[in-house]
């Protein structure tokens, strides 16, 4: 191994035969700069889309005169979202009441009776009572399940218990659960199935914790602190650079005994 290809040490420190130059030192600082900056620069771009994607949904529906811009030269990013909160909450605190439960019941038979539609509110409504629920255990949980084959084991989320239609279908009389097992490095795509309840081992772990891990490819480990974390990372930017300049390198040539 030549001096190249020594990862930088997790713990800050340089290793004895680490590079000690310019370019390696300005490239290692660059990686870990990098890895801190990164992650705030994505978190402030995504909320930013966020708010003018709610403004220019909910500007429509607001009467010019309410508007900000109208009063001032430039328009007031997040007004649009301050909008959109009030008007939820008090959709929300109109439909608590007799009256405001009376019209969605109504609206709900009404949609209830289209076909097609019916099956698309049906099916986001209850996920959204699964998701925002403030009792609700789903995806709160996380587990480990033995998957894809016996010895290698999953980080999954643990959802809830299968209805009796399906319970009944399962071979056996052990009890099943349904699980969500995220994909790295995007865990909003994975695989959702049902095991039995005896094969899961939960564990102490945050969802949050869950993702992080899962998006990190296990570089970032729950408890990691935020130094080890950008060397981990900046290591494995390091090695995957001396892999792909390895294999831009031409093959030797064979030898040919005489």
């Amino acid at each position: 191994m030549t001096s190249d290809q020594v990862p930088p040490d997790p713990s800050g420190e340089l290793h004895p035969d680490h590079p000690r130059g310019l370019m390696a030192r300005f490239r290692n600082y660059f990686l870990t700069g990098l890895v801190v900056a990164g992650p705030v620069a994505i978190t402030l771009y995504l909320t930013w889309w966020f708010v003018n994607w709610v403004d220019n949904l909910v500007r429509p529906f607001v009467p010019t005169a309410y508007r900000p811009e109208t009063y001032l030269p430039f328009g007031l990013p997040g007004s649009g979202l301050i909008v959109a909160v009030i008007a939820l909450t008090l959709l929300g605190f109109l439909t608590a009441n007799l009256i405001g439960r009376t019209l969605v019941d109504l609206g709900e038979r009404l949609l209830g009776r289209i076909p097609a539609v019916r099956a698309i509110y049906r099916g986001l409504k209850q996920v959204f009572e699964t998701l925002f629920s403030g009792n609700g255990s789903s995806f709160r949980r996380v587990g480990l399940v033995e998957f894809p084959s016996p010895g290698m084991w999953s980080i999954v989320l643990i959802s809830q218990a299968p209805s009796a239609e399906l319970a009944a279908a399962f071979p056996g009389d052990e009890e099943h659960i349904s699980v969500f097992l995220p994909c790295a490095p995007n865990p909003t795509t994975g695989f959702f199935f049902y095991v039995p309840k005896s094969k899961i081992i939960e564990i102490e772990m945050s969802t949050e914790d869950a993702a992080t891990l899962i998006m990190s490819a296990g570089v970032v480990q729950p408890g990691t602190s935020d130094q080890k974390r950008a060397a981990a990372l900046a290591g494995m930017a390091n090695a995957a650079r001396i892999a792909n300049q390895a294999s831009l390198q031409p093959a030797a040539p064979a030898k040919v005994e005489g």
